[in-house]
């Protein structure tokens, strides 16, 4: 057993659970590493089991993927194939002499350094929201959509009475939905693109009938709760003194554009806003991985030009969790073929391949539709923050370009310090660089997340070396 390779596989969400029940089924050993209390990631997070939650699967879809890989993954845990990996918040992968060292932090509080070896790397580090900046966006009350979703998945409850679901893309509609069926009076579902240009992408709809059906599940929940939808419209702007109390809305014409005339308020103590999804990309960066734009690039066996280091899921590009479970297949096993001297055939995934090229297909068209107003930029006044931390206004990211000469986000960012707080740019690096007017690239980050100084300093961390202990429950950790 301990002779044997071992791939470290980032992430327990779709992707990372597939490439780790594909790579122990082919004899290596895996180390799953995680940053949550439990797999299964955004798509399939899960209630605190002390919460005792009766039916957790009426906040899923495709429940039952998620036991098949659950099972899967305690059988290759109590068979000592795999160790689960809880609370691990990776902040650096080091390259060295062929092998790998992932180093992590531990628990909620961060501090104590861990460090994992591994012969080969699988990174399925998943995405994080897109966030546009409006005036009022930072009122308490505002949360993302997927944020939303987190805190009824994750802990069963919601952040209001009276919500309005807003921006664009596949996400607003579980959304919306999940939140009309925990009780929350939807207002509204406000998406900026039109439904008849979904309808117009006939061949990426017709490859994928099980998407379209599901599309039409969240309809019939939305009518069924009596939620208005609002096509091509909206938020411009939110309303509140001590917490959100109010939204505007407002149509968009033929060309994204907001139709003068057309705003309308709706009362409201919850605002859930998305623009989309963006890949993370930090430690694939760290290891010198090529990008393409702001995905990790990978060839058809989601392996990244780094020797030794592969990719799947939303870090490859943002295409949904059946996408990121084709990708992390195909992950798993050609890691594992390859760490053992074999070279991989292909037909041990055509399946898995042909999946990948349909839904990739799919993921592109609706990438074209799901946009944000082109003049999005536009309705955001001078005084509106836009990066939080630094609490840097929308005038004075205009005025480092009009006056400053700024011409790029790097050099926005030196001269107003947007971007330079906590999350390192992670929330207002879109809209600053759409504010002013510059390409969104991928930000080069030392570390992937903050390190305490103390941790920085240690030259031998803690080896992480001890087995996984399933929970009490038998269900994943």
């Amino acid at each position: 057993m301990t002779d044997r390779p071992r791939i470290a596989v980032i992430g327990a969400g779709p992707a990372g659970l597939a490439a780790t029940v594909a790579a122990a089924a082919h004899g290596v050993r895996v180390t799953l590493i995680d940053a949550a209390a439990q797999a299964g990631g955004q798509f399939y997070r899960q209630p605190a089991a002390a919460l005792r939650a009766g039916r957790p699967q009426a906040l899923h879809h495709d429940w039952r993927t998620w036991q098949r890989l659950r099972e899967a993954l305690d059988a290759h845990v109590r068979a000592g194939a795999v160790e689960h990996l809880t609370d691990h918040h990776v902040w650096f992968v080091e390259r060295e002499s062929g092998r790998f060292t992932v180093h992590a932090l531990l628990g909620p509080e961060e501090e104590d350094a861990v460090a994992v070896s591994a012969d080969a790397v699988v990174l399925a580090t998943g995405g994080y929201e897109k966030v546009l900046p409006f005036p009022g966006w930072t009122l308490p009350g505002v949360v993302t959509a997927g944020g939303a979703q987190a805190m009824l998945k994750g802990a069963l409850v919601v952040p209001g009475r009276t919500a309005v679901v807003a921006g664009t893309g596949p996400l607003l509609l579980p959304v919306a939905a999940g939140l009309a069926a925990a009780g929350v009076k939807v207002a509204a579902l406000v998406e900026s693109a039109a439904p008849r240009a979904v309808l117009r992408r006939t061949r990426a709809l017709a490859a994928q009938p099980g998407k379209v059906a599901e599309g039409a599940g969240y309809a019939a929940r939305l009518l069924r709760h009596r939620v208005r939808t609002l096509a091509r419209h909206t938020v411009i702007e939110a309303h509140g003194i001590d917490r959100l109390e109010a939204v505007t809305v407002a149509a968009l014409d033929g060309e994204g554009r907001v139709r003068a005339g057309t705003e309308r308020r709706i009362p409201c103590d919850t605002l859930a806003v998305g623009h989309g999804m963006l890949p993370h990309t930090d430690l694939a960066e760290t290891l010198g991985c090529r990008l393409d734009g702001l995905r990790v690039h990978v060839d058809d066996e989601q392996r990244t030009d780094v020797p030794g280091v592969w990719a799947a899921g939303e870090a490859t590009g943002i295409g949904g969790s059946a996408l990121a479970l084709a990708e992390g297949h195909i992950a798993g096993r050609s890691a594992a073929v390859r760490l053992t001297g074999g070279t991989p055939d292909p037909r041990e995934w055509v399946a898995a391949a042909k999946s990948r090229t349909r839904l990739g297909e799919f993921a592109a068209a609706l990438d074209a539709v799901y946009a944000p107003p082109v003049d999005w930029s536009e309705q955001v006044t001078d005084d509106t923050v836009v990066c939080r931390c630094e609490e840097v206004t929308a005038g004075t990211v205009r005025e480092a370009v009009a006056q400053l000469g700024a011409g790029d986000l790097r050099t926005v960012k030196l001269l107003t310090r947007a971007g330079m707080g906590w999350c390192q740019g992670r929330i207002c690096a879109p809209g600053v660089a759409g504010l002013a007017g510059c390409e969104l690239t991928a930000p080069r980050r030392p570390f992937a997340r903050p390190v305490p100084l103390g941790v920085l300093a240690e030259d031998h961390p803690q080896s992480t070396t001890r087995a996984h202990t399933p929970p009490t429950d038998g269900g994943p950790s």
